[in-house]
């Protein structure tokens, strides 16, 4: 497993006691690349997305439960500037994008291959965080011509084995669940250290849900005997400090997917594309260029 040294905290040897280092450095949200935005009308949906455009690779982001298509802005100018289509977008019932009928609400598989469709896209590179690497994992198995590579973030991949059920169990009380999501993802380095960049964060967040959450359906079963037949190249990663999936859980899942490549990310929790965004560019583009 590869460890990245986070862009602007001290490495290898301790200061010595009363050193001056910086608390954090805060990385600016830079500006965005021109893009398209708009809804797209589906088959038993209706999803906002936004697209850079242009002839390059697509790369299409899959936000996490918390955040919504909104939520990648340290990716999206890096990922265009580098020569990608760099597209994200809402599932059903996040900023923008029609929550539907709850009692039905789809699958998240067929959803995303309607807008790969609508846009006109033949094999695509995904990108998810947190709750979106379940259904990034979805698509590549259900619709496994269509995705060239998969970069899967501080996930809980979704799978179902007693074995990894009983590691979640322990490793998070019950009450965890009740607690501020801004505690749960993100590290406490980062809410220490940097204040506009939380506050940021959770307006994100209150601007992500629009309603009940809407827990879209999985065409396939995530076990892990499912998920050792996935073949496109895969990067893995986490954050060193993530509550739900620490570099153990990380090396489980790796376990399984022995054709990963993996990676953790220091002083960053559940969000590393938010919390470390140079590091967690740097990792993605290294890996797409490589693929």
């Amino acid at each position: 497993m590869t460890t990245i040294a986070a862009a602007g905290m001290a490495t290898g040897t301790e200061r010595a006691i009363g050193a001056r280092a910086p608390v954090w450095t805060p990385i600016p949200i830079p500006a965005q690349a021109p893009a398209h935005d708009a809804v797209a009308e589906l088959p038993g949906t209706k999803l906002w997305y936004w697209d850079t455009g242009g002839a390059g690779r697509p790369v299409i982001l899959m936000h996490a439960a918390t955040h919504s298509a909104a939520g990648w802005v340290y990716q999206q100018p890096v990922l265009a500037k580098a020569g990608y289509r760099a597209i994200g977008y809402s599932r059903r019932g996040y900023f923008r994008s029609d929550p539907g009928d709850a009692a039905d609400p789809g699958y998240a598989a067929d959803d995303l291959d309607h807008l790969i469709g609508h846009l006109k896209l033949d094999r695509v590179d995904l990108v998810a965080a947190a709750h979106g690497g379940f259904f990034a994992l979805d698509y590549a198995l259900s619709y496994p011509n269509k995705v060239r590579s998969l970069t899967i973030a501080s996930s809980l991949m979704g799978v179902t084995d007693a074995d990894y059920k009983a590691v979640n169990d322990r490793l998070r009380p019950k009450f965890f669940a009740s607690l501020p999501h801004e505690f749960q993802e993100l590290s406490p380095s980062y809410r220490a250290g940097n204040p506009t960049g939380l506050a940021a964060w959770l307006e994100l967040e209150h601007q992500a849900m629009q309603g009940a959450r809407i827990y879209p359906k999985v065409k396939q079963p995530l076990t892990w005997a499912v998920l050792e037949t996935i073949e496109q190249p895969t990067l893995l990663l986490t954050g060193e400090s993530d509550l739900y999936t620490p570099p153990s859980l990380l090396r489980m899942q790796a376990l399984h997917m022995p054709h990963a490549e993996v990676a953790t990310i220091p002083e960053a929790g559940h969000s590393p594309y938010w919390e470390q965004p140079a590091v967690f560019n740097q990792l993605l583009l290294s890996f797409l260029a490589r693929h």
